[in-house]
């Protein structure tokens, strides 16, 4: 990919300049305006809803509670999970299962009409003792259904027990919370009886599906647009209820329906990185060879929905060790579904098993990476397979040298800057780096230009910059002839946005569909005279041309198109994993290094010095490669630093949920950041040898800075995140 390693985003001047249109953007006619009133108690019941004042209120075009809905079809369906994409049913009785659970939709002809007459809305409760509070529920804890959440050993799962040196070690991950720029929203329209939704979605089709499946109809009846999503970081996974909202208000109403959550529901009713506890057991020989691992985790859920995530999974491959025991459990609470966070389960994960050896690594008197390496993992010990490539070990060599870590000190507290405390830390990530069925469309219009065609769409990655950047590679047409159509149900069928699967997903079949293009234009080329029955083998299509082997024969693509009477030639393909693919285990793989100083008198930390390197086979394009990992950085500095969604269990309510007390990281909190990628193909991920990055540019961070955090000062905080208090009082 040398011609576009450094191609500008090609959406770029569109989201700067204004002129990309967000789903909550669209101008419709005749459209209203539409919020969700949500409930007081954490726990309950609807004793009587009060709606006399709302309706009466100017503007005001319908008041819908669980005493008027029209019910979907699917919430007559049983087990509702499998329905659509979040099973809790929008004002399907008059049951509370968490805080700010909507209880009411108010929809007026303005937005300043209906935000008054939501405020007129009066409720009251049988409230119920609730749990808000996981801590309380781990006597509720259960093992979730589905093979990946099953208990997992191989050899001795207590072997650590009997090491020559062991510990035991408990870690605490809070609830952190997505706060994308963009909040969620949705205009909604029913067309003869057929929903057309604009919403934030991370997946096209996936929305369309569960639409389908709420109000009984074929998905394929279902019109989804969502080209621009303003940041999801996962919360974009689901349909959520208030997306149902909207449909069943513009259907009751007949009408168009814009809905908007305002930012403190961002905190309530569109998921969260669950509060996680984990517990792990460790043991070694004295001259570090692993002997024993345990990963045991509860993370919480809701009372109505089996929230899972992937906690434990890394700790049963990652490194090199016979006797290795994971469980996991989940526990409901009185609150809102999580959702799948950047880094599911894996950043969590990663906190734990990087911490805790970390705390081995520093009671063997050994450096971190180097008890790293005498446990490399030469191939995947739980699925006994080969990885398909593994580049860890030149990514620890590559961050040892750009920060400097030859002046890191084993014993903690001993080395000081300008009176500041300074200490070094690591942490590795990884993430499964799969492949998903996608179609996608190939066009050569008459003009030159090619357009790419898919259904996906680009929550901020640069998906469209990569769909250019292969599509330019393969087909020989330059990056600023080509138009990326995407985003939009109708078009070929592309995945959700997720899981760091895009680029090997998307990618590849733009791939083929360019290669099997190419054919096309070589064998029609082979036909036309100009080529006399020239084999199509011995042509090349570049640049919008057709040449021979010498050159000295040219048919433009234009021409060629004429010439058999066609305005465009088209190719689309239905890609999918190769079986070869299948042989192996695909990971991609990062490690974080972090340099932080520490205030010995005040507790306060800055990070000094950020270096992130990456194993994620070719790089595709350099500058929004880098921008993922910048970005997946500095998410996980806010998880070690910063983020921490706060309850006041009394209520069991969130006491944080605004964008000032809820803590997240700016650009002073960084001084300076290095992103590194071995860009080594992978030979069996996919046809470009990419791995993904989204999600492993933020596993590892954590830890990473929390290990730097102890060896500057000695003290080891294993509930995150790290605040000045847990600095200054000793452990």
């Amino acid at each position: 990919m040398s011609k576009t390693q450094n191609l500008n985003r090609v959406d770029g001047f569109a989201k700067v300049t204004g002129s990309a249109t967000y789903s909550a953007e669209y101008k419709i006619p005749g459209v209203t305006y539409a919020c969700l009133v949500g409930s007081t108690i954490a726990k309950g019941k609807i004793k009587n809803i009060d709606t006399k004042k709302a309706e009466q209120a100017p503007g005001v075009l319908a008041v819908i509670t669980h005493k008027n809905i029209d019910k979907p079809a699917g919430y007559q369906k049983q087990k509702e999970a499998r329905n659509f994409g979040q099973p809790q049913q929008i004002l399907k009785d008059e049951t509370i299962a968490y805080y700010d659970q909507p209880i009411a939709i108010v929809i007026a002809d303005s937005f300043e009409r209906m935000r008054y007459a939501a405020s007129l809305i009066k409720a009251e409760y049988t409230a119920e003792k609730h749990i808000t509070d996981l801590h309380q529920a781990l006597d509720k804890r259960k093992m979730p259904e589905g093979e990946q959440s099953k208990d997992y050993s191989r050899g001795n799962a207590e072997a650590y027990k009997n090491a020559e040196v062991s510990l035991e070690l408990e870690y605490v991950m809070p609830a952190d919370v997505h706060n994308p720029m963009e909040l969620a929203n949705i205009i909604a329209i029913w067309e003869n009886e057929k929903p057309v939704l604009y919403t934030k979605s991370q997946g096209v089709e996936g929305t369309r599906k569960s639409v389908g499946n709420v109000f009984g109809i074929d998905s394929e009846e279902v019109t989804v647009h969502s080209e621009f999503v303003g940041g999801a970081f996962g919360m974009g996974l689901h349909t959520w209820p208030y997306e149902i909202a909207a449909l069943v208000a513009a259907k009751q109403l007949k009408k168009p329906v814009k809905l908007v959550l305002h930012r403190e529901q961002m905190f309530t009713n569109v998921g969260f990185r669950p509060y996680t506890i984990q517990k792990i057991g460790i043991g070694a020989t004295k001259d570090g060879k692993l002997t024993g691992l345990s990963h045991e985790a509860t993370g919480q859920t809701s009372t109505y929905e089996d929230f899972t995530e992937a906690t434990v999974n890394m700790s049963r491959f990652l490194y090199d060790c016979a006797n290795v025991a994971t469980k996991y459990r989940i526990a409901p609470i009185d609150v809102g579904s999580p959702i799948w966070m950047r880094g599911p389960g894996e950043a969590t994960g990663a906190f734990a098993l990087e911490s805790a050896m970390d705390e081995m690594a520093h009671k063997l008197g050994l450096d971190p990476i180097e008890f790293r390496k005498r446990n490399h993992a030469d191939k995947d010990q739980e699925r006994n397979k080969p990885w398909s490539s593994k580049h860890v070990l030149e990514c620890y060599e590559e961050g040892m040298r750009r920060i400097g870590w030859e002046n890191r000190k084993n014993t903690p507290g001993t080395n000081r800057e300008d009176g500041w405390l300074v200490g070094y830390g690591m942490g590795t990530g990884t993430f499964g780096s799969g492949r998903n069925k996608t179609s996608v469309r190939a066009k050569l219009l008459q003009d030159g230009r090619l357009e790419l065609e898919c259904s996906v769409n680009d929550m901020g990655p640069g998906t469209a910059t990569m769909m250019t950047a292969i599509g330019s590679e393969i087909s020989g047409i330059p990056a600023e002839k080509i138009i990326i159509t995407m985003g939009s149900s109708g078009l070929p069928k592309g995945p959700t946005q997720g899981g760091s699967a895009t680029t090997s997903s998307v990618g590849s079949a733009v791939f083929e569909a360019c290669t099997k293009l190419n054919e096309s234009i070589l064998n029609l080329a082979s036909k036309d005279p100009v080529f006399k029955s020239v084999p199509a083998d011995q042509l090349k299509f570049s640049n919008g041309e057709i040449v021979n082997g010498n050159g000295a024969k040219r048919l433009n693509s234009a021409q060629l198109l004429s010439n058999n009477g066609l305005s465009v030639l088209t190719a689309e393909v239905d890609s999918k994993d190769s079986e070869e693919a299948k042989k192996y285990s695909i990971y991609s793989y990062s490690v974080h290094f972090v340099k932080v100083l520490v205030n010995p008198a005040i507790g306060r930390i800055k990070l000094a010095h950020v270096v992130s390197c990456a194993d994620i086979g070719t790089v595709i394009n350099e500058k929004t490669s880098a921008g993922q990992m910048y970005g997946g950085a500095v998410g996980g500095i806010g998880m070690a630093l910063h983020e921490a969604l706060e309850f006041d269990h009394r209520f069991g309510r969130a006491i944080n949920n605004n964008l000032a007390d809820y803590h997240v990281p700016v650009n002073a909190d960084i001084i300076k950041q290095e992103v590194f990628f071995v860009n080594k193909k992978d030979p069996y991920s996919n046809p470009m040898g990419t791995k993904g990055l989204g999600e492993t540019a933020l596993v590892g961070m954590a830890p990473a800075i929390a290990n730097a955090v102890f060896n500057a000062t000695g003290n080891r905080v294993r509930d995150l995140p790290i605040t000045l208090d847990k600095i200054l009082i000793k452990k």
